[in-house]
């Protein structure tokens, strides 16, 4: 069914030294979602997507994700239920090249040890052979493929963010969280972007959570959205439902309806 839930987070609630960042979330990702999230700065957008990925462990309420429950279940774990995350401030090893941080995204699926990972042999030669043509499947499809053997350092910030997309991907996503991708792109990098989004989505049936501030380009891609504010949900329908509901106006875009 295309309308199956995959995610379910229910009543999600988190405080921090007293201060509640989320309050009662209620939230139910479909695998043909492109849900966006948006809000405010300080809404809990981010908090939430913590609590999604294992960052946080919430202390109200449960996520499930395919029928399991994340709750307890240790943070290096969460790659292998297939959450795959990019970050809103990169997070790359700098120091490493396009194609070497593309690899790290596929590190846990690995059994290599430092041995025969260390030495080029055996199972270990296998893995890094068949990981590495992966990583140069996504970097071609991403339109990244020429500067896989640059150094991320040397990259524009907009580059850099595809390749935490790369990265993500390299995972095997089963579904995809993306924090601020968009921000600090300029016009021509958020429709390459889009693109990329899109053909995720379509191409390879990823369903998307996408923290995202420019709200003409989240209107446009997403089906669906869910606004924030001071950590409880004002809205959650259709991006059309969503712009003209009167509260998330007013909590929003700070101004209020005639």
């Amino acid at each position: 069914m295309e309308d199956e839930i995959i995610l379910s987070v229910n009543e999600i609630g988190i405080s921090f030294g007293g201060l509640e960042a989320l309050a009662g979330i209620d939230i139910r990702v479909r695998k043909d979602d492109l849900l966006g999230l948006v809000g405010p700065n300080g809404a809990g957008k981010t908090v939430l997507m913590n609590c999604i990925n294992g960052v946080y462990a919430p202390s109200r309420g449960t996520i499930y994700f395919n029928g399991v429950l994340l709750n307890g279940i240790p943070r290096w774990k969460f790659a292998a239920q297939g959450i795959a995350r990019s970050f809103q401030n990169i997070e790359l090893f700098k120091q490493m090249n396009v194609i070497e941080n593309t690899m790290v995204g596929a590190h846990f699926r690995t059994r290599t040890n430092i041995i025969t990972g260390g030495l080029f042999w055996g199972r270990g030669k296998k893995e890094e052979i068949e990981v590495r043509r992966e990583a140069e499947e996504i970097l071609d499809y991403l339109e990244l493929y020429h500067y896989r053997k640059q150094m991320v350092g040397d990259l524009s910030y907009g580059t850099q963010k595809l390749v935490g997309l790369a990265r993500a991907l390299a995972m095997r996503p089963k579904i995809l969280l993306l924090d601020e991708i968009a921000s600090g792109l300029n016009r021509e990098e958020k429709e390459d972007l889009a693109r990329f989004i899109l053909r995720i989505k379509y191409d390879r049936g990823i369903p998307i959570i996408w923290v995202e501030h420019d709200m003409e380009m989240v209107t446009q891609l997403c089906n669906r959205m869910v606004c924030l504010n001071n950590g409880k949900k004002l809205c959650d329908g259709s991006p059309e439902e969503v712009t003209s509901n009167a509260t998330v106006i007013e909590a929003y875009l700070c101004t209020t309806r005639e």
